[in-house]
């Protein structure tokens, strides 16, 4: 018999046990977001409000009801843009995270 883990419930420990390791699903899912593949970036952002922040607390947050929000993090959600800034807001600060933008120009 083989011995596996759950993904989620080892996500969800290792969160909790090593903010650095929150910080870069955080920054994961920006890049996917950023990348063009929101659906992944949902997912891991999904991941991280469980893990982390949750979903209750987040509606409370963004003014938001959490059947909503859980649907805006599905693999087939569609969150607008005031909804996805409202969320990283929530999440930033409960991770305490600053972002900082760096434009490479390669013209």
């Amino acid at each position: 018999m083989a011995l596996t883990r759950d993904y989620k419930q080892t996500v969800n420990e290792r969160a909790h046990a090593d903010p650095a390791f929150a910080k870069a699903l955080l920054d994961e899912a920006i890049s996917l977001f950023l990348a063009g593949n929101p659906e992944a970036a949902r997912l891991i952002l999904r991941d991280l409000v469980n893990a982390t922040i949750g979903f209750e607390e987040l509606a409370l947050l963004t003014d938001k009801p959490s059947k909503s929000l859980h649907r805006m993090l599905s693999r087939t959600g569609n969150p607008g843009m005031d909804n996805l800034a409202a969320i990283f807001q929530a999440v930033t600060r409960k991770l305490d995270v600053a972002f900082r933008i760096t434009v490479v120009d390669n013209a």
